[in-house]
């Protein structure tokens, strides 16, 4: 079969980290091949931009700087990671991609500085959108929860993934690549949901 790009988006806590791990696990479990990565990151370029993004004060960029910044890590990925796995025929799987720039920066910044910018250094959707969609205040309360180095946009604070959740929705009532996924029910549940819509995708 022919490669495939499959995203997964959601704010902050919605569990679609997991989810795009049980995906791979249970398309390679049927013999398929996976190359699972994550954005900002996926190659050794973006991951240091990684560190500079995620972590630190929340003041630390202006929208605008994120932007660029995260373009570049994304077009590191693109050149390293995606293009290489798309080009073996591989099913590639990223947690995130240039749908959370259009939220996390887009509606704090620019939005057509993004969306420009995509379009000229970037140039690709992906295939599928897994939108794991959850009531903001349960994702960041679970965001919270799980502390580390990279709170960086949990730090934002609840008005700022109730504006994303609402901008995801929007953004997949208009893109027929999205596919809305309630992720408040157990992971499993929701593992089995998107595996039934990702095989019916891939046609396995």
């Amino acid at each position: 079969m022919a490669g495939a790009f499959i995203s997964f988006e959601g704010i902050d806590g919605s569990g679609k980290t997991t989810q795009a791990r049980l995906l791979a696990e249970h398309l390679r479990a049927l013999g398929l091949p996976v190359t699972l990565t994550r954005e900002p990151g996926g190659s050794p370029g973006a991951e240091d931009i990684r560190r500079l993004v995620l972590e630190g004060d929340p003041d630390r960029w202006s929208p605008e700087t994120e932007i660029l910044l995260f373009t570049a890590a994304r077009r590191d990925h693109l050149e390293k990671t995606i293009r290489p796995a798309l080009g073996r025929n591989d099913i590639l799987i990223t947690d995130r991609f240039a749908d959370s720039t259009r939220m996390y920066q887009g509606l704090r910044g620019s939005r057509d500085m993004v969306d420009r910018l995509h379009d000229l250094v970037i140039g690709v959707d992906p295939d599928l959108t897994f939108l794991i969609d959850i009531d903001p205040a349960l994702g960041h309360s679970r965001a919270v929860a799980r502390a580390g180095l990279e709170q960086r946009f949990e730090d934002m604070g609840l008005a700022l993934q109730t504006a994303m959740r609402a901008g995801f929705l929007d953004l997949a009532a208009r893109h027929p690549r999205f596919a809305v996924i309630d992720g408040a029910r157990e992971a499993s549940v929701v593992a089995t949901d998107v595996l039934t819509r990702a095989r019916a995708h891939l046609g396995v």
